[in-house]
């Protein structure tokens, strides 16, 4: 006795777990990183540095902190916040190293966004000290010094803005790392969730391929397994409907013979002139019995699917032709391997070659592999098909007076055999009038999974 499986859990739970497991593994892995990551160091500049910018009014690259720009205006700067001690002692140090009044110096804080390391907020400053100059001050983050010249204008030197600052760099960086760490875990789980998708597409294209393909093995998520279960009672139910309308089809065909028979007795006492049309139409009625019998036993008799190679089977189609006195014969024959059934691929290509010789007096066949596909081709010289009137060569019993007739013979089955056994692989046939003239008819079946490798190199050469 099977043990019962254990519930599944549904597609929805499965994603949410994924999304959730993601967004923890990622905040774990930053903050396990910020925690132990040193302080940003602050970004220093001296007097010296400042100085030696004001005075020779040329932007330059400091040591500890980014480059600094000098630029010329009309105005001293003006700051959104009030400046505090560092700045007054950075200012008057920049004075004596320039050799100008304080008056003609001006250092106030940077962009409000910038931070200055080491200020002390107004509101925190009870009895500030007064300023001190020295020559070893320096001053953190961003800021604004300017000096006064002789023309009235102001030299303005300020850090270069840029748009990230190292630290925030490092923090990307981090975010990145975190991202890539738990990417293997977000793949597994993608996949897990894929894969019964990845199912029901190669079982959908199997089912296309041969009605006979087993059915889906049901496991994964409930949703996975509900939509397992229709797929299969689909699957079943289409078997059954074919299966029942090719039986009933056979049965019928196969009563008709009877009422044929009587009639073609009877005709017999019938005047000359229309004996004659009345044997023409029961031969013509029993062909069509004979070729529907004949469809409904290769539609109903086990399949056998094997690896075949497309190009021997067309030149022994073609080669079977050619000794009855046919003009048949293949002009290219490359290398094509797909899974079918040899006898009905045989009769697809006998078909085809046979509609080339009754409606064209030759057939000229060719085989190459072509984006996955196995292409087989047919051409004649015949009168060709109406542009409106292809669709309609398809369907059984059809005969198209435009290229068909009496004559000719033919119940009009052959070309609805080819579609069914094209589309029974898995491919597909269609017909082109050439520009020279006749009619093409070309048949694309799925290579065989080698064969495919191997077209896609041979065209990769």
């Amino acid at each position: 006795m099977t043990p019962p499986r254990a519930p599944a859990t549904p597609l929805f739970l499965q994603a949410l777990g994924l999304v959730g497991a993601t967004l923890v593994a990622v905040l774990i892995a930053t903050t396990l990183v910020i925690i132990n990551m040193p302080p940003p160091a602050p970004e220093i500049y001296t007097v010296a540095e400042v100085a030696q910018v004001l005075r020779t009014g040329q932007t330059a690259n400091t040591v500890e902190g980014r480059a600094l720009d000098v630029r010329l205006a009309d105005g001293p700067p003006v700051s959104e916040a009030p400046p505090g001690r560092r700045h007054a002692n950075f200012r008057l140090a920049l004075a004596q190293a320039l050799k100008v009044s304080p008056d003609d110096v001006v250092v106030a804080p940077g962009p409000p966004h910038l931070a200055v390391f080491g200020g002390v907020p107004p509101r925190l400053a009870r009895r500030p000290p007064p300023p001190q100059a020295s020559p070893d001050q320096n001053i953190f983050g961003a800021f604004v010094a300017a000096v006064r010249r002789p023309d009235g204008h102001w030299l303005t030197v300020e850090p270069r803005p840029q748009l990230l600052d190292p630290w925030q760099l490092r923090f990307l960086l981090v975010l990145a790392a975190a991202a890539l760490a738990v990417s293997p875990l977000a793949w597994w789980f993608a996949r897990r969730i894929a894969a019964p998708i990845s199912a029901f597409a190669r079982a959908a294209e199997r089912l296309g391929r041969d009605p006979d393909a087993p059915p889906l093995d049901i496991r994964g998520s409930s949703e996975v397994k509900a939509a397992a279960e229709a797929f299969n009672l689909m699957q079943q139910r289409l078997k059954r409907y074919v299966s029942y309308r090719t039986t009933m089809i056979g049965a019928i065909a196969h009563d008709l013979r009877t009422p044929l028979t009587r009639l073609r007795f009877r005709i017999e006492s019938a005047p000359e002139d229309l004996k004659a049309k009345l044997s023409s139409d029961l031969d013509e009625m029993e062909a069509m019995v004979a070729s529907t019998l004949a469809f409904v036993q290769d539609a109903t008799r086990p399949v056998e699917r094997t690896k075949l190679e497309v190009s021997s089977l067309v030149e022994t189609v073609m080669d079977e032709a050619a000794e009855t006195g046919a003009d048949a014969a293949v002009e290219r024959a490359e290398r094509a391997v797909i899974d079918g059934d040899p006898v009905a691929l045989k009769r697809l290509v006998t078909n085809l070659v046979d509609n080339a010789l009754k409606f064209g007096s030759s057939a000229r066949g060719r085989v190459f592999p072509e984006a996955g596909m196995a292409i087989f081709e047919v051409d004649d010289n015949g009168p060709g098909v109406p542009e409106g009137e292809i669709e309609r060569a398809f369907e059984p019993f059809q005969r198209l007076e435009t290229s068909r007739s009496r004559e000719t013979g033919g119940a009009g089955l052959g070309l609805a055999v080819v579609r069914a056994i094209a589309r029974g692989h898995g491919g597909e046939v269609t017909l082109h009038n050439r520009a020279e003239g006749g009619l093409r008819a070309r048949v694309s079946l799925p290579l065989a999974p080698s064969g495919a490798v191997a077209a896609r190199k041979l065209a990769a050469e």
